[in-house]
């Protein structure tokens, strides 16, 4: 994988990047939400990434981000209209190396560009801390049908102003 010291890069997302994003999203639910959430909803969740025409579509029809370590793609944001957070996936082997704050920064920067007052996001269990660190705030808590289990996850506010 990467080197120690490697700086997190961004560029758009492809076409031909669909079969790692889709790998991406698979192994971050299955490693790192266990904590979080039931292997049964995991897997419910994980199930996005099994058809990846569809997948790769979703991604196509948003502003989406791929970050990469050394040129290798490590994770992936998306911007969903003007202002919201749709999906943030990074892969385990890679976390805790700025990605995820690397795509939310560009994210938040580029959703301030296009007119937006504020974001929102609908996180995970798993990701709750790492967006409320960054000013989110919550503010609702949700169940999602996902297949034949419920998934629960918080939508969460950050206030867009001139240092984002």
């Amino acid at each position: 994988m990467a080197s120690q010291n490697a700086k997190p890069g961004l560029r758009p997302f492809l076409p031909e990047d669909t079969a790692i994003a889709a790998a991406i999203y698979v192994a971050s639910i299955a490693e790192l939400t266990g904590d979080d959430y039931s292997e049964g909803q995991q897997e419910a969740w994980a199930q996005a990434g099994d058809d990846e025409e569809k997948f790769g579509k979703r991604l196509a029809s948003q502003l989406t981000l791929i970050a990469t370590l050394d040129a290798i793609p490590v994770g992936f944001a998306s911007l969903k209209g003007a202002d919201h957070i749709d999906l943030l996936y990074v892969h385990p082997n890679a976390v805790l190396k700025g990605v995820a704050s690397t795509l939310i920064d560009a994210l938040e920067k580029l959703a301030g560009a296009r007119g937006a007052t504020a974001l929102t996001v609908d996180a995970s269990d798993t990701a709750l801390e790492f967006f409320m660190k960054r000013g989110y705030v919550a503010t609702q808590r949700n169940s999602v049908p996902l297949h034949d289990e419920w998934l629960a996850n918080t939508t969460m506010k950050k206030a867009l102003g001139a240092g984002s």
